[in-house]
């Protein structure tokens, strides 16, 4: 039997052999020739001799070697194999070590973000680096669990609400790449949303009455901006789309002999394209800045270069000089304000709103409607609402009329 004393008294043979004290059940004290001192055991597996290396003296005790070597006898008899379990946990710590949460973050960003809008990706990437890699990047992602996640969620909830939940969804989606990668086992963003406090219900400021609707859209006629953002400012109520999609509008997109925009799927984020019948109001608009524009990419171009879309900030800087604050209107507004007054006040069927809107509608069957549904109504709709707000600017250009005919 090995004891300590005779472990540290042992020395090198000097004759350029190793030497071999035994201890029990096959474990021995390897000693080099040089003098180095490494526990192995003996056994033998599927009918063959092995020998297990426990690990080296005196970083190794000789206690903690006899457990190693129970632990190894004690898989042979479920019959795994000690030499295979070792290098199984090798590899395990390797792979832990490469596949960081930065490392599957940063690789799960290129695979999956390279077709999104250049502002998705450039707020994914600013939640990415500034708000989850920094307390987690190091950390194997297998290793992270829900509470470590919450406490760096935590911080950014006592910065802002919103960010901490989108973090949440940020990291929920890696885990769903590093899962099918097989980089991870379990999803340690599920269901803490529950854990942050609530979103605000954000409402966009929006124009709801139509005489406030007809003044506004008079001014916009009178406004002495560029032609671009002028235009950009005319056609947004006109189509009520987000306006990402309006200032990102391609040439390519513009489908003249059926008159409709078609916005591809991967803009829109959704799994089909989503289809704008254009009324003849907004087909002059486009058609106008053709001589302008045309030889960029996009409809409506960058001040800075045509080889950009209009900022986000070109239509609402436009409102702002035409006298309206945030309070009073936001170009995302235009979409409330053609919901509630197609339904209210023209009538039409809340479905083909919704549908027109790119929200979600179903049949009565649970199913989603495909991108072409209602779109012979929708064209009725489109038209018939362009028609309504130039009424309303009549209107107002009469009431206007009238009251400087008075002065």
């Amino acid at each position: 039997m090995l004891t300590m004393l005779k472990i540290k008294n042992v020395k090198a043979s000097g004759g350029g052999k190793p030497q071999k004290l035994s201890d029990s059940g096959g474990m021995y004290l390897y000693v080099s020739p040089t003098g180095g001192k490494s526990f192995r055991l003996d056994y033998r597996f599927a009918g063959k001799r092995k020998t297990l290396t426990l690990g080296k003296f005196p970083a190794l005790s000789l206690l903690e070697a006899r457990v190693k070597a129970a632990e190894a006898k004690s898989g042979l008899v479920s019959n795994v194999d000690p030499n295979s379990l070792k290098r199984q946990k090798k590899l395990g710590i390797k792979v832990n070590s490469q596949n960081t949460f930065a490392v599957v973050a940063n690789d799960w960003f290129e695979r999956h973000m390279s077709d999104k809008s250049d502002s998705h990706r450039e707020r994914t990437r600013r939640l990415l680096d500034n708000d989850l890699i920094p307390p987690l990047g190091t950390r194997p992602i297998k290793e992270i669990t829900p509470q470590e996640l919450l406490c760096a969620l935590r911080i950014v909830e006592s910065r802002t609400v919103d960010i901490a939940h989108r973090c949440v969804e940020t990291a929920g989606m890696v885990y769903k790449y590093a899962i099918a990668s097989g980089l991870a086992e379990t999803n340690a963003a599920l269901n803490l949303k529950g854990a942050l406090r609530s979103k605000r219900v954000k409402h966009y400021a929006a124009i709801t009455d139509p005489k406030k609707l007809g003044m506004f859209l008079k001014s916009a006629d009178e406004y002495c901006g560029s032609l671009v953002v002028k235009s950009a400012l005319r056609i947004t109520p006109l189509l009520f789309q987000r306006p990402s999609q309006i200032r990102g509008m391609e040439w390519s997109e513009i489908n003249w002999e059926q008159k409709q925009w078609e916005i591809p799927a991967a803009r829109m984020k959704m799994p089909n394209n989503h289809i704008v019948p254009l009324s003849s109001q907004a087909l002059a608009i486009i058609e106008a800045l053709r001589p302008i524009t045309s030889s960029s990419m996009y409809v409506f171009t960058s001040m800075r270069g045509k080889s950009k879309p209009l900022s986000d900030n070109g239509v609402r800087t436009a409102l702002r000089t035409m006298g309206y604050s945030n309070e009073d209107v936001v170009p995302h507004g235009f979409r409330a304000t053609a919901r509630t007054l197609l339904d209210e006040v023209l009538n039409f069927r809340p479905d083909w709103i919704e549908q027109q809107l790119a929200h979600a509608v179903k049949d009565p069957l649970g199913r989603a409607y495909n991108r072409t549904n209602f779109l012979a109504d929708r064209r009725i709709m489109m038209q018939t609402w362009a028609d309504y707000l130039d009424t309303l600017k009549v209107a107002e250009a009469s009431a206007k009329s009238k009251d400087d005919t008075d002065e």
